[in-house]
């Protein structure tokens, strides 16, 4: 059975819990997410493959 995970849709996901939960870490969660959607973007590797 494969699995292929994206990286994006899942930060995105977990960012949009965060900010429900605690709205004062707005401007946090965005600033860690761009950063980490970045990052994954420069290294060209986009999502996992779990076998």
């Amino acid at each position: 059975m494969n699995i292929n995970l994206s990286i994006g849709p899942v930060i995105s996901l977990i960012a949009g819990i965060l900010i429900l939960v605690v709205p004062r870490l707005l401007n946090y969660i965005v600033a860690v997410y761009l950063i980490l959607i970045g990052l994954v973007g420069l290294m060209g590797s986009g999502s996992f493959h779990v076998r």
